[in-house]
């Protein structure tokens, strides 16, 4: 890597491969790594972190970005809490996007979904819970292009999308890292604030049992 500065940095964890990427800060090449931690995760976290850009220099960071799930409650918890602390500590803009708005931008950008302009679904079946599903559809005015019409949550009738398109939540983490990355630039160039505080993870359906 060149010492342009400063960096963007962005970390994924909603499947069970971490995805970390840094970028200048305006563009320019980008270095992606992808771990498949899984469990392991809260261990490793930090030094794979690190294999891209030493804790010494987090202060070169000039913008950061995360997906906010929705993921495995612990894995995207831990990577938001991450980019949340050093947007904090650091004063650095950061940048939340849901894993499902990454997916769509993927297929959308492919021509696979929404390529007419029409609405369209992704989707995830939550074993004994349910369906969580969040809309998309093409929108000059929103960053990217792509506007997230409807955050992913967990449908009460999912009978509703019947005859609606609709497509898996099939994480690429590689792939959907690039589109973290193109999103954050595309909100540092816009100008956009960005502050820590909102970035959040997304939980469609409560990590503690309910009576």
């Amino acid at each position: 890597m060149s010492d342009v500065l400063p960096w963007l940095l962005a970390l994924h964890s909603s499947s069970d491969t971490l995805a970390v990427g840094l970028q200048p800060l305006g563009g320019g090449a980008a270095t992606l790594a992808t771990h498949p931690l899984g469990r392991s995760l809260g261990n490793d976290l930090l030094a794979c972190v690190e294999q891209l850009l030493p804790a010494s220099r987090w202060r070169e960071l000039g913008r950061l970005a995360v997906a906010t799930g929705p993921g495995g409650f612990t894995g995207t918890r831990l990577t938001v809490v991450l980019a949340r602390t050093l947007a904090q500590q650091l004063e650095r803009p950061l940048d939340g996007f849901s894993s499902f708005l990454l997916i769509a931008r993927r297929l959308w950008l492919a021509g696979e979904a929404g390529a007419r302009g029409e609405p369209f679904w992704i989707t995830q079946t939550l074993p004994r819970r349910g369906l969580v599903a969040g809309r998309y559809q093409a929108d000059p005015v929103a960053l990217g292009g792509l506007a997230e019409d409807e955050v992913p949550r967990l449908l009460s009738a999912p009978a509703t999308l019947a005859g609606q398109a609709c497509f898996e939540a099939r994480v690429d983490a590689s792939a959907d890292l690039t589109q973290l990355l193109l999103l954050s630039q595309a909100a540092a160039v816009a100008g956009r604030p960005a502050p820590w505080q909102p970035v959040l993870p997304i939980y469609p359906t409560s990590p503690v049992a309910t009576a």
